[in-house]
């Protein structure tokens, strides 16, 4: 079993950054693969970035370049740091951590991009 809490979220202008941390607690949290999901109302939750056990990285089309997930296995946290942040990347930030058919979610944190 893990618990995710996420935190870092707020208001930001366009063109700004911000950085969203997930905090996991419980066993085992080196061996899952770490994801961030975006829920913006009225559109799908959609996967934002991701990093594997052994730390490779990927991004959704949207935010790369500008987005980089990192993970710290020592503290059991991994995190998103978002620059050059638009308004569409507006809504709230879900952690997500997957070992084959075990997934377990945060409850998130939101993040507006608004002048």
């Amino acid at each position: 079993q893990v618990q995710l809490v996420e935190s870092g979220g707020g208001l930001v202008q366009p063109g700004g950054s911000l950085r969203v941390s997930c905090a996991a607690s419980g066993s085992g949290f080196s061996i899952y693969a770490m994801g961030w999901y975006r829920q913006a109302p009225g559109k799908q939750r959609e996967l934002v970035a991701r990093i594997t056990s052994g730390g490779t990285t990927s991004y959704a089309d949207s935010v790369k370049g500008r987005f980089t997930i990192s993970r710290d296995n020592g503290k059991n946290t991994v995190s998103l740091q978002m620059n050059s942040l638009k308004v569409e990347d507006t809504g709230v930030y879900l952690c997500n951590a997957n070992y084959f058919a075990k997934n377990y979610w945060g409850k998130g944190t939101q993040v507006t991009v608004s002048s």
